[in-house]
């Protein structure tokens, strides 16, 4: 509305500014370019060259630190509590700070004791740490299926007793 009504007759000015044409435009203006981006892209056909990369060697010598179910830990084959794991892994790398750590978990193991296993380690200096899992494709379809990786298998059906 243009004008406002006072307790007099008088029609006063309304100095507001109308939105209404604004709002218009920019709708309008939305359309033409939800439009037109989609007609902008511009595809120029390249062949890319195939690149076949290596996998990384792995050590002669890895040293793998283990989290089990019950939460016991071991370095190699050596069985340790948590105030042990910085000595043992310095033994097992001859104080090499520099050298990679795979850590093993058990999947029931929690997120937190990892977590603390591997805080240890960073706090003496190791900060190559690697964690191990299972590849689905080679560890077979039940390992498979937990890792979502593959759709759940239905149940076999029960046989009916008739």
């Amino acid at each position: 509305m243009g004008a406002k009504l006072s307790d007099t007759d008088d029609l006063s000015e309304n100095h507001d500014i109308n939105i209404t044409p604004f709002i218009d435009v920019m709708l309008v203006l939305l359309i033409i370019f939800m439009v037109a981006a989609p007609l902008s892209t511009v595809d120029i056909p390249v062949e890319l060259p195939v690149a076949v990369a290596e996998p990384p060697t792995r050590p002669e010598k890895p040293v793998f630190i283990t989290i089990q179910e019950d939460l016991s830990l071991s370095v190699g084959e050596v069985g340790i509590t948590l105030d042990e794991l910085v000595m043992e892994v310095g033994i097992a790398t001859m104080l090499k700070r520099d050298t990679r750590l795979y850590i093993r978990a058990d999947a029931s193991v929690p997120y937190g004791e990892l977590i603390k296993v591997m805080n240890m380690l960073s706090s003496d200096g190791y900060l190559k740490v690697g964690l191990v899992g299972l590849d689905p494709a080679s560890a077979g379809p039940e390992a498979a299926e937990a890792a979502g990786a593959l759709p759940p298998t239905p149940p076999a059906a029960a046989p009916s007793a008739e």
